[in-house]
């Protein structure tokens, strides 16, 4: 099997102030864990979308074994990153460094300044994997419109033992979104310390962790896509397009 390359892809994407592939949406583009639990109760994620609506930015999500959520941004503004719609169910949520450093083809290291973090991480697939990722990419984006053909792909990564994601719906925000990966690939191998606690190692859980309503994988995920949202008020999306237009 041919070996997995995500770093050559992914490591120097440009920023891009883009526009939505669908009318009346707003939308991110790039890459991320998807969702990593730890058997301590520990959950994290990361997002890096260096192309969106308002200007590029990374995202640390972590929830602790009490459940409680926070996002850790490093960009210009809570307002146009992760926060704008999964924000109201978090307990905290503000600003951060975050490095991100490809240390081999498909291994990562995340570091954070406040809270600290160090993470390792690698990514590996499987031959079915390299069949569905081919497949989806080479589908259009249109598919991603079809309630019935959503539901397929949901049920396919719960064959994959993802449990139930929901691709498509509403965010803790109250914008109706759709996530539309491209390429997943599984994350077996991790290590992490934050505010020098061992997170323990990856696990898969028989439920899958919740920001708000919103499913997350039960297992590691990694993943390349985009997400879209629909316009929730047409006079602050405008508005907030124009002053981070200023801001780059």
């Amino acid at each position: 099997m041919k070996m997995l390359d995500l770093s050559s892809a992914l490591s120097d994407i440009p920023p891009t102030r883009g526009e939505a592939p669908w009318p009346h949406h707003e939308y991110v583009k790039g890459w991320g864990v998807f969702g990593l639990p730890f058997d301590s109760g520990h959950v994290l994620a990361l997002r890096v979308f260096p192309e969106n609506c308002f200007g590029p930015y990374r995202t640390l999500w972590h929830r602790d074994p009490s459940g409680s959520w926070s996002i850790h941004v490093d960009g210009a503004r809570l307002d146009t990153a992760c926060p704008r719609y999964y924000g109201a169910a978090c307990d905290r949520t503000g600003y951060a460094h975050i490095a991100v450093t490809w240390t081999g083809p498909a291994s990562l290291r995340v570091v954070m300044d406040s809270p600290s973090l160090d993470w390792t991480l690698t990514a590996s697939s499987t031959r079915l994997l390299n069949v569905l990722n081919s497949i989806s990419a080479a589908l259009p984006l249109a598919t991603w419109r079809p309630r019935s053909l959503i539901r397929v792909r949901e049920l396919l990564a719960r064959a994959l033992g993802m449990g139930h994601l929901q691709m498509s719906g509403v965010m803790p925000s109250g914008h109706t979104g759709t996530l539309m990966p491209q390429q997943m690939y599984f994350v077996n191998d991790s290590r992490a310390e934050l505010d020098d606690v061992d997170l323990g190692l990856p696990v898969h859980l028989p439920d899958n962790p919740r920001i708000g309503d919103v499913p997350l994988p039960s297992r590691g995920v990694l993943a390349i896509g985009q997400a879209v949202w629909e316009i929730l008020d047409q006079t602050e999306y405008q508005r907030t397009r124009s002053e981070t237009a200023r801001q780059s």
